[in-house]
């Protein structure tokens, strides 16, 4: 087995102090070799790990998911759950409560370069337990991968305000957004996208409820009091608590959120903007 956090290729340009598992010295033995693994494998694998749901890749995964996917597995926690995860939800559930699972033929729909393709796997997913047999974490490896076929679009129509602080969040949110048809923009702050609105024309203001310095509520708070017609979708990784009370009309999404989850939430917002139309 590699020396804690010492791996090559892809994997060994990340600085793991500065992402969610923190130094690797202090890492668990499972997650140690569970990594060593990962990233020595052909196969396409992700690593779901802790009940934060950190998730890691290796480059296998990033070759089968297109350009649009993030280079390297940063250990942060997603804004959005993984395609091989999202789409197989009982048998992923299954393997965290210590159960092997496996999903066939699943169709996954990666976006990338402002399209989005689909590949159809068969999923595997294996509970990594630590020494009292407790879940630490859920691998999953993808096989049989299909050749890409093109998604059709969504209906386009919408214009969006995107507010994420992480970066790589950010341009999956957009690079999906564009994919579906609709015309964004992305920002990472509060004042940012204050002055982004105040141009006009957004029917939607998707935003963080954590941020640097305003949060997104109050961001929210702020926009809506200037354009009582702007449609707010919140992405939290705190559930609703700090949305509570709010004085104005909204939408939650709880990290990680699932691609249908936030075209549903949009589908909502098209359809009260055309029942309204003249």
């Amino acid at each position: 087995m590699l020396e804690p956090g010492k791996f090559s290729g892809l994997a060994g340009s990340v600085d793991w102090q500065r992402t969610a598992l923190g130094d690797a010295a202090a890492w668990p033995h499972p997650l140690r070799l569970t990594l060593d693994i990962m990233f020595n494998s052909p196969l396409p694998m992700l690593l779901c790990w802790g009940r934060q749901q950190v998730v890691l890749f290796n480059e296998a995964y990033v070759t089968l998911a297109g350009p649009g996917h993030p280079r390297a597995p940063g250990g942060n926690v997603p804004a959005m759950l993984p395609p091989p995860l999202a789409s197989a939800r009982a048998a992923f559930d299954q393997a965290w409560s210590g159960a092997a699972s496996q999903q066939r033929n699943a169709h996954l729909t990666f976006i990338g370069a402002g399209t989005a393709h689909q590949r159809e796997c068969d999923l595997f997913f294996t509970p990594i337990s630590g020494a009292r047999q407790e879940v630490l974490g859920v691998l999953c490896a993808l096989a049989h991968s299909a050749p890409a076929a093109a998604a059709a679009p969504a209906t386009a129509g919408l214009r969006i305000l995107v507010v994420e602080d992480n970066l790589d969040s950010q341009y999956l949110v957009c690079e999906m957004l564009s994919a579906f048809g609709h015309d964004n923009d992305g920002v990472s702050h509060a004042e940012a996208a204050l002055q982004k609105l105040a141009t006009g024309g957004y029917n939607v203001l998707f935003t963080d409820v954590s941020l640097p310095g305003m949060s997104g509520v109050d961001l929210a708070r702020q926009a809506v009091a200037a354009n009582a017609e702007l449609h707010v979708i919140f992405a939290s990784g705190y559930g609703d608590t700090l949305l509570r009370q709010l004085e104005f009309p909204y939408r939650s999404l709880q990290k990680p959120y699932e691609i249908e989850q936030l075209q549903k939430a949009l589908a909502d917002v098209a359809a009260q903007l055309a029942a309204k139309a003249p």
